[in-house]
């Protein structure tokens, strides 16, 4: 029962922070200064906690988006899901060069988002299904 409510509070408070980072809206998190005055500053929709900062937005627009590449071809879903698939790999190989990068931004959209997460899914059910298979 705590394990439920704990991840229906988690789920809420996700889904509030993510209502919150609308495209162009910001939330901020910043760590109060010495306030020699004495003076309550003022509400500016900052969270405000003790020596921490922190500043949360969502994704602004693809300026590429359905712009072909240099090869002439836009991303779909077929390859937000090969992509989506070698992420790990690509995550990795992106610390060692950053020329390297996880996700095509020359893309038709929504497909190709949908894609790249079922291929990321289609990674975390392997593992899961291979992490099941080792503990018997």
């Amino acid at each position: 029962m705590i394990k439920k409510l704990f991840i229906f509070t988690l789920m809420a408070l996700l889904l509030v922070v993510a209502a919150g980072c609308a495209a162009g809206s910001t939330i901020q998190i910043n760590t109060p200064g010495p306030n020699p005055q004495g003076v309550t500053p003022t509400p500016t929709g900052q969270i405000t906690v003790p020596s921490f900062k922190l500043q949360l937005t969502m994704p602004g627009p693809n300026p590429l988006l359905n712009e072909a590449d240099a090869n002439n071809r836009v991303a779909g879903i077929l390859l937000g899901i090969w992509h989506g698939i070698i992420s790990p790999v690509t995550l990795v190989m992106s610390f060692v060069n950053p020329t390297n990068q996880m996700y095509e931004v020359h893309n038709n959209g929504s497909e190709y988002n949908f894609g790249f997460l079922v291929g990321v899914a289609i990674v975390f059910l392997l593992l899961g299904i291979t992490a099941g298979r080792r503990r018997r």
